[in-house]
């Protein structure tokens, strides 16, 4: 999930690093500055982590992007007993 922030200063991007910290279900983040992005990658309800970050950095956050990942393995498995034996 991809999020718009105000990130002004040092004590504005602390305080959203320490609130994304702070937050179960997240297994990572980037703080982007200069284009004033908070990227998440995580299982988590979008709408809750930005409510939360919301409250917990009195910023406006906008919700620009979210991105479901499939947690599977990679497709069908392969076919079984199918080749590579002997023939007569």
């Amino acid at each position: 999930m991809t999020v718009r922030m105000n990130i002004d200063c040092n004590g504005c991007y602390q305080r959203i690093r320490r609130a994304l910290l702070n937050m179960q279900g997240l297994e990572s983040h980037l703080i982007d500055r200069k284009q004033h992005r908070v990227s998440v990658c995580g299982e988590f309800v979008p709408q809750d982590v930005a409510i939360k970050l919301r409250k917990r950095t009195n910023r406006r956050v906008e919700i620009l992007e979210i991105k479901e990942v499939d947690a599977g393995g990679g497709g069908d498995p392969p076919p079984e007993g199918g080749g590579g034996g002997q023939q007569p």
